[in-house]
Parts: C-alpha cells; structure tokens; sequence
C-alpha cells in the first residue's frame, strides 16, 4: 500500500506527454484516476490502455481555460468519491517566438491554459480541500518558472506566475491540511516539444535546435512522483533545472547573459525580419 493506493486524483492535460506518464505510473500504484484533456480522442486512448491494463481511469474531455467546466469537474469527483486528495494542474502549451513577434492572442492563449488554467483548479480544488482538513495540489510549471528562458516568453511569464501561486499557497494551506507542490522540469522528450504554432518562427529550424537524449516523460513522472510522496515544494526534475535554478538565484544577471547566445540563434530561424 502506497500513499497513492484508492486514491481519487486528477491529472489536466493528461493525454500525452508528462501527464499521460502521470496518469500510467499512478494507475499502476493503485489509484483512481480522472484523466483530462482537451484532445478527446488521445485522452480515451490513455484512458483505454489504462484500464486494459488493469488501472482504475475515467476521461473526461476538458478545457481547462473555462473555469465551470473545472468546477464541475471537481465537484463530480467529489460527489462520487466522497473526497479529493489530489490534483495534478498539468496542462499547458507553448508558443515559441520573440515578444515583438507575438500577436496579443499568442499571449492570451498561452496564459490562459498554462496560469489561469493552473488558478481554475486550484479555484475549485483549494476550497474542497481545506473543507477535508487534507489534500495535495501538485502544479507543472517549468524550469522556466525559474529562470529568464527566452524565446518564448508568454510561457516565461506563465510559469513563473505558476510558481509564484504555489510558493504563496503553500504558507497559506499549511495549517490546514493542505499541501502544495510544484514541478519545475527542464526539457522533456514530450510532444510539447512538437508545436503546433509559433510566432513567425520556421519550424524545422527550431527542431533542429532542440537538445538530443533529453530524459523521457516516465523517468519525469517517477522523479515527480517520488517529490510529491516528500511534500517537497519545488520538484525539479531534470539535471540542467538543478543546475541552474540555484545558479540563477546566486547570479541573476549571469544566467540573463547565458541566455543571450540562444536568442541570436533563434533568431535565424524567423520566417520574416
């Protein structure tokens, strides 16, 4: 028996990637899983292999930047469970590009999936829990929420706002029960990697420029797992992010610097000058 046995938890965003490692390695340790996404018909396919195998899974199709469908979601759960004891705020998307690229709807889509997506859940989930006198919030942000990462600074900003929301409401829960945890990785071989939009960027360009041999979803979700079943409050997740979030809080300008070479690298791969 393990802390996430019977377990009634849901994972946003749980189709691919990080969130589909998640959802799996839970599945396997006994839980009760709610799995969410956008994307309906590779949310019902985790969700299949899932209980094929023999997990416990439910998909519901979810769009995280509406905030009653998050409501409802939770209430649902708790309504049938009896409880909710944790919630994995995962969803998120990226938009690659320079600032001065950026139509104001590349920023308003970013924001409100990966931020205001994160505040929908925790805006229906915080409340449930402190009610219970227990629960854990688990929120991806990114090693981008630590450090001035460029070149898609929409998702910068999200991330470092994810980080910020996590940090404060940790204080706040923690005479009621609650915990509070966030998941700061760096690259993962994910399809976050693959975009599908980016702010006047050649795509094949960018590709190529991606780091090799990057650690796989599983290995991030047992990393994350092993964190959350800790209550740490910052779960980094991959070498580089443990690198250089410590090097950034000794030398703020110093990291700025290092970023300048991948900018102008970046910057060969615009479509338009």
């Amino acid at each position: 028996m393990g802390i996430f046995t019977n377990k009634s938890i849901i994972i946003t965003g749980s189709a691919s990637g990080i969130g589909r490692a998640l959802a799996e390695e839970l599945a396997r340790r006994g839980a009760s899983l709610i799995l969410t996404d956008i994307n309906k018909e590779s949310l019902q396919a985790t969700a299949g292999a899932i209980t094929k195998a023999g997990g416990t899974a439910k998909a519901a199709v979810l769009d995280v930047t509406d905030v009653k469908a998050v409501k409802q979601l939770v209430d649902r759960t708790v309504t049938e469970y009896g409880r909710l004891d944790y919630i994995f705020n995962n969803a998120g998307i990226v938009i690659p590009g320079e600032a001065r690229d950026y139509a104001y709807d590349d920023w308003r889509k970013v924001i409100d999936t990966n931020l205001y997506g994160v505040i929908h859940g925790v805006a229906a989930a915080y409340p449930v829990m402190c009610r219970q006198g227990f629960g854990h919030i688990v929120n991806t942000a990114s090693l981008a929420g630590l450090i001035p990462a460029t070149g898609a600074i929409s998702y910068t900003a999200s991330k470092y706002g994810v980080v910020g929301l996590s940090h404060a409401l940790r204080v706040e829960a923690s005479d009621l029960g609650v915990k509070v945890s966030v998941v700061c990785p760096g690259m993962v071989d994910t399809p976050i990697n693959n975009y599908e939009t980016s702010a006047n960027l050649d795509k094949q360009k960018m590709l190529s420029m991606q780091p090799k041999n990057l650690i796989t979803a599983e290995k991030s979700a047992e990393i994350i797992l092993r964190g959350v079943e800790r209550n740490k409050s910052t779960i980094l997740v991959t070498a580089v992010a443990k690198i250089f979030w410590p090097l950034h809080r000794i030398n703020p300008d110093l990291m700025m610097l290092m970023w300048k070479p991948f900018i102008r690298k970046m910057r060969k791969a615009r479509l338009k000058a």
